[in-house]
């Protein structure tokens, strides 16, 4: 391990996990209830009764384990000058041509807007999702807003599980990013190469994961 670089405590990385877990879990019964060509799904929860039941708590479950990832990585997913660069360098980016990209910190400008997309979606599925919570909260909105709520809720759950892909294609397209999420070490090689403004700092002790 003195050859490599510590990216994710154990804490880190079992919270992403259950965050994941929860995702699919959440996510199949939300796409269960959302179309009748999907209830099938509800197979797999116990049939429609249990799957409405337990839809809302996945959902809470999730969004309270993710939000505790959400305060450790926000500081370091706020975009910057070199940020606006590395975006405005989107062909380089695509192309793999790194060496032409501003310095990288522990994460990239794709990575921080994916960041604060899935915070909003988030944040939007709880808020409209305890509208919608017909046994407990739904009596205390008007029609209007439930109905309103519903149609975000979807707009935001359709939106977070196409930006969970793109997050698995990412970390499957940078080789190193996936094992980095299971073992929590990268190779000092990795570090430099795709984020080489984190692996100075952690060089020279300025910081590193924390």
């Amino acid at each position: 391990m003195n050859k490599d670089i510590e990216r994710y405590t154990p804490s880190e990385r079992s919270n992403h996990w259950m965050v994941a877990i929860l995702f699919v879990l959440a996510g199949l019964s939300g796409l269960a209830l959302f179309h009748p060509a999907l209830f099938w799904l509800t197979s797999f929860f116990g049939g429609g009764p249990w799957t409405r039941i337990l839809h809302p708590f996945l959902g809470v479950a999730m969004f309270v384990f993710f939000i505790w990832l959400a305060m450790r990585f926000a500081h370091h997913n706020r975009l910057d000058k070199a940020d606006g660069q590395w975006l405005r360098q989107w062909r380089d980016v695509v192309a793999n041509r790194e060496d032409k990209l501003p310095e990288v910190g522990r994460y990239n400008a794709g990575q921080k807007l994916l960041f604060w997309v899935l915070l909003l979606c988030m944040l939007v599925l709880l808020a409209t999702g305890f509208v919608i919570w017909r046994e407990y909260f739904s009596q205390l909105f008007g029609i209007g807003l439930i109905r309103l709520s519903v149609l975000l809720h979807a707009f935001a759950a359709w939106v977070l599980i196409l930006s969970i892909i793109v997050h698995i294609y990412a970390g499957i397209w940078v080789k190193g990013s996936v094992s980095a999420m299971l073992t929590g070490w990268v190779s000092k090689g990795w570090a430099r190469k795709h984020h080489a403004a984190w692996f100075k700092e952690v060089s020279k002790g300025e910081g590193g994961k924390h």
